[in-house]
Order: structure tokens, then sequence, then C-alpha cells
């Protein structure tokens, strides 16, 4: 479907243990086709140790999603202060010097974002983070509308509205099933007269009725 594209493996940290068994994870998703391997939370040491092994690991820094959002009070914004933003800049330089190819930052502000894409050496991707960095990332449940537009984040823009039209497809089916209409003669077919009734004599002479 598309001509040029990375495929970035996301996984959650909390699963790999240590840098060994985050490497051979890692290995193995490589083995299976990925292009890059994208760990919330990593460490500085085990990034370095899959670098060291050729590993292509993507950082993540900001808010990291998924079970890690508690340290941030939630899924909200990072990098509010100074001080803040300066924490999610020494992880990602940090990240870089250990061998990182390339991030994905979230839910900082669009000058946070902005500066640290700037003085990195390696692609800077903003996912809810306002700037335009290097490149702009949008959650495939955001951009197709998967969930109610009253539940969907500020920051998440939908192209199509698959909740809505999911719902009123349910609802159509349930009623054309409940009228009738579906199934219909169109949605299947017939077996050769002669051959439905060679099974149906083989069905009655083998299993037949029960008393």
């Amino acid at each position: 479907m598309a001509p040029n594209i990375n495929l970035n493996a996301a996984t959650q940290s909390m699963s790999h243990g240590d840098k060994y068994t985050a490497t051979r994870y890692a290995s193995e998703l490589l083995a299976d086709g990925v292009d890059s391997v994208l760990i919330m939370g990593i460490t500085n040491e085990t990034m370095e140790y899959m670098s060291s092994h050729l590993i292509p690991v993507f950082g993540h820094v900001g808010c990291l999603s998924g079970w890690q959002a508690m340290w941030h009070g939630g899924y909200a914004r990072v990098g509010k202060t100074a001080e803040d933003a300066m924490r999610v800049f020494r992880m990602a330089y940090e990240y870089q010097e250990n061998g990182m190819i390339g991030m994905t930052i979230e839910m900082t502000s669009r000058e946070v974002t902005d500066l640290i894409a700037k003085k990195l050496r390696v692609p800077v991707i903003q996912v809810a983070a306002g700037g335009a960095a290097d490149g702009s990332e949008l959650v495939i449940f955001d951009l197709l509308g998967f969930q109610p537009s009253s539940t969907r984040p500020k920051h998440a823009k939908a192209y199509r509205e698959f909740f809505e039209e999911g719902m009123k497809a349910f609802a159509e089916f349930d009623a054309d099933v409940k009228a009738k209409i579906y199934p219909a003669e169109e949605h299947g077919w017939s077996l050769d007269a002669k051959e439905f009734e060679k099974f149906a004599n083989e069905v009655e002479k083998k299993y037949p009725d029960p008393k």
C-alpha cells in the first residue's frame, strides 16, 4: 500500500525485564520483518547494549503512553516548566548518545518539541506535541475516529468517523437479521440437486433420525 515505509514495532519495557531479554525480543521482531523497535521507558544501559548489538532502536520521550503515564499523573502534558522540559531534553540527548536511531516525542509544547528536534542529530517525530519537528505522527485510532468524539483527546484529528459509522453498521445488520432481510438468496449458493440427494441419502443411511 505504501512505496516507502518504516515498520516500527512499539513495545512496553515492562515486558522485557533486562537488556538481554529486550535484545532477544527485538531480534525476533526484526527477523519477522520490522525495520526498527520502539521501547517505552528504555534505560540508557539497555539502549547502549541493544545499539551495540546492531538493533535499530527508536526512543520515546515526553509523556510515555500506557502504564508508564502514571509517572505524569496520567496522560497529560509534560515539560510545562523549564526544569521539566530540561529533563525531557536530557532523556532524548542521552538516548541519542547511547545509539538511538530516531525517536517520538509526546505531549510536549511546540516550542520544546522544535528545540529538541533542532538540537538532536537523529529524526524526531512528534505526536500530540504541536511542533513540526522532523515528522508528525497521529495514532491510527485517532486518525480513523475509533472512539467517540466526546472522549477524544484535544490533539487528535479524526479524518474519518469510524466509530459512528461502525455503530450504524452494527445496528443496521442487527435490524436486517431480525427482519430476515439478511442473509438473502444472493448471499448464499445451492448445491447441485443430484449431489445433494446423494449426500442426504448417505446421511440418512448412516445417521438415522433419533427416536
